[in-house]
């Protein structure tokens, strides 16, 4: 059995995180607006053009390098949304939880599991190991807010 301080440590470490991409999040998804489809091939050119030169076999280079591609008008559009309204939801949520708000604790399960539920869903359609990703780390933070959510009432029982 896990000590409860790690699972509490891993619980704010993984906020921080979700934070931290979370602004990422927003930032690219607001950048989709901003640039061509041209400006996102050339940015995924240059930043894969050196790990392809050394391994032309490069997983994640390759499929960074095709993804930018393959992306239509429309689905640039649709990543932007996606990515610009999942950061501001997850910023929220993250403060909330930092704060120790335990309302927020079963409305961040509630969002978190919705985005699984949509990321499964566009999976199902698009195949894109991205929102595999993304569904991953979402499933480990809801554990971990669960576990963090009955900790806090418990303790606030006593």
């Amino acid at each position: 059995m896990i000590p409860e301080r790690y699972l509490h440590l891993a619980f704010r470490v993984a906020l921080w995180i979700k934070g931290a991409f979370a602004l990422g999040e927003l930032a690219s998804g607001s950048l989709f607006f901003f640039i061509g489809h041209d400006a996102v091939v050339d940015w995924a050119t240059d930043v894969t053009h050196g790990e392809l030169a050394e391994d032309p076999d490069d997983l994640i280079a390759t499929l960074l390098l095709r993804s930018a591609h393959h992306l239509s008008a429309s689905s640039q559009h649709f990543l932007g949304v996606y990515l610009a309204a999942h950061g501001i939801v997850k910023l929220a949520l993250v403060a909330g939880l930092l704060r120790s708000m335990l309302w927020m604790y079963p409305a961040a399960i509630a969002v978190f599991a919705a985005f699984v539920a949509y990321q499964l869903y566009r999976f199902a359609g698009s195949h894109s190991p991205w929102l595999l990703v993304l569904t991953a780390i979402d499933l480990v933070v809801i554990v971990l807010t669960w576990h963090e959510y009955q900790y806090m009432r418990r303790a606030r029982r006593r």
